[in-house]
């Protein structure tokens, strides 16, 4: 009861199909062109966004070398606005009207450190206006300098 196997001379050989008359086909372009704009599209979202997080860090750490000419209090006071600007730019108005422990939290997850809560970085969350008796400007300094450096926007 085994069936006889078919005859294989009836079938046709290998031929492109049958809804094109050339070997390009409209659909086929359509696809790698719109393949081709999407991976172009990509990679210029990529190079804007690298390039702006570059910006934003090169400034910031332009302002901070900048600051560094000046008084201990004035130093204060340009770094924390320094401060404002790039978490206003970072994370937007509302994260940079912040005051208090609430800033020093926000400025400790924005560069993703604990410097602003617990270390020498306190200063700009309760101490800006005070004259505390033990501040190590040089320790406020490479911490900004090392946080701002490490910035991606």
């Amino acid at each position: 009861m085994t069936t006889p196997a078919p005859d294989l001379s009836t079938l046709r050989g290998l031929h492109l199909p049958t809804g094109g008359n050339s070997a390009v086909q409209p659909e086929m372009v359509a696809a790698l062109a719109l393949g081709f704009s999407l991976a172009l599209l990509v990679g210029l979202i990529r190079l804007v966004r690298a390039r702006r997080g570059a910006s934003v860090r090169r400034a910031a750490l332009r302002e901070l070398a900048l600051a560094q000419n000046l008084e201990p209090e004035a130093r204060r006071v340009a770094q924390a606005r320094l401060l404002r600007r790039v978490v206003r730019t970072l994370k937007g108005e509302a994260a940079a009207g912040t005051s208090g422990a609430v800033w020093a939290a926000t400025l400790d997850t924005t560069f993703a450190t604990d410097f602003f809560r617990s270390g020498p970085g306190r200063v700009f969350a309760d101490d800006l206006y005070r004259r505390p008796k033990t501040i190590d400007p040089a320790a406020i300094d490479a911490g900004l300098g090392r946080l701002l450096s490490q910035i991606r926007a």
